[in-house]
């Protein structure tokens, strides 16, 4: 399995499995299908409300030699409403004791948005802190405490924008190590890709498949298929992968982690496999010149008229599309 390499040393594996979306009930036997098939890096989020069932997963495939801790790469993000300096500390210590681990390898910032304590999506002005409230350098300041504790290896973000990346490094100290946003050949973002290796960050790919089975709130009407795309289809046929294999092995060409999620055994041992695919410099080059750009999780979820947050505090350009 290919990695990344962290300034330490530490490295994460570059294909991981996603949990969002998988529901209680399925990611246990999901979790340890996949630890089965070979995979040492999931990817969790207190919001996804399947960590303690995850847990659960590892804590099995510990006691029974799947795996060994030191052996395997587990992420996990601080929440919206844990944001003030004093909530970091408890937001990760509850995602520890719900996964049932010591420390994580890896901690994100999910969003730069900041909520009050116990909202999950704010839908009230008064649900929302500001930034002049909840500056993102204070919760920054707080992922730097929970790394010198011990509690995570190594700290970064998700959703950030250039602008944004650029407060945090402001703050002096550890910087992010890395970025996760959504990322496919719909939606290359070349601009924050190549800001982001400039400054020595690693990226991870979220939704690298198109996620059509997100939740309704985050549907649009008349949405572009990936799959159905007739250069994936055709790159599928020839390499004789599927077309998601076509659509991880993008991110692993492109030195990017990606973290495709399944709860069905043989895709996920495929998803897997195509961390292996090397596609040829031309195919490469096609893809990473698709016309068509759309964001699937366009954040306006959070930027209603209630919000005191825009669409350009999370993307680059305008209408959440990035400007390649």
């Amino acid at each position: 399995m290919k990695k990344l390499v962290f300034s330490n040393g530490d490295a994460i594996p570059m294909c991981g499995l996603g949990t969002w979306k998988s529901e209680p009930g399925e990611v246990y036997q999901a979790v340890l299908w996949a630890i089965e098939a070979g995979y040492r890096h999931i990817d969790c989020a207190p919001l996804y409300l399947n960590e303690k069932e995850v847990g659960q997963a590892l804590t099995k495939a510990f006691s029974d030699g799947l795996v060994k801790r030191e052996e395997i790469f587990i992420t996990s993000k601080l929440w919206n409403d844990r944001h003030r300096l004093s909530d970091v500390k408890d937001g990760l210590e509850q995602t520890l004791q719900d996964l049932q681990l010591a420390y994580l390898d890896l901690y994100l910032v999910h969003w730069p948005i900041s909520v009050k304590l116990g909202i999950g999506i704010a839908k009230t002005r008064e649900e929302f802190y500001s930034y002049e409230e909840v500056p993102l350098a204070e919760t920054w300041q707080g992922m730097q405490q929970v790394q010198s504790a011990g509690l995570a290896r190594h700290i970064g973000v998700s959703n950030f924008n250039i602008a944004k990346l650029e407060e945090l490094f402001a703050v002096g100290g550890q910087g992010p190590e890395m970025n996760q946003v959504e990322l496919h050949p719909y939606l290359r973002q070349d601009k924050l890709v190549k800001h982001c290796h400039a400054k020595g960050m690693h990226m991870t790919a979220y939704s690298p498949l198109g996620s059509g089975d997100r939740p309704a709130l985050f549907h649009k009407e008349q949405e572009p298929s990936l799959f159905e795309d007739p250069l994936v289809k055709e790159l599928s046929e020839k390499y004789a992968v599927s077309p998601a294999q076509i659509l991880i092995a993008f991110h692993i060409n492109r030195n990017i982690a990606v973290v495709p999620k399944s709860v069905n055994r043989d895709r996920i041992a495929q998803n897997l496999q195509a961390a292996e695919l090397q596609l040829e410099p031309a195919d490469m080059d096609q893809l990473l010149s698709m016309p068509k750009q759309y964001r699937f999780i366009d954040g306006t979820f959070f930027t209603g008229p209630e919000s005191p947050y825009g669409l350009d505090d999370l993307w680059e350009g305008t209408v959440g599309m990035e400007h390649v």
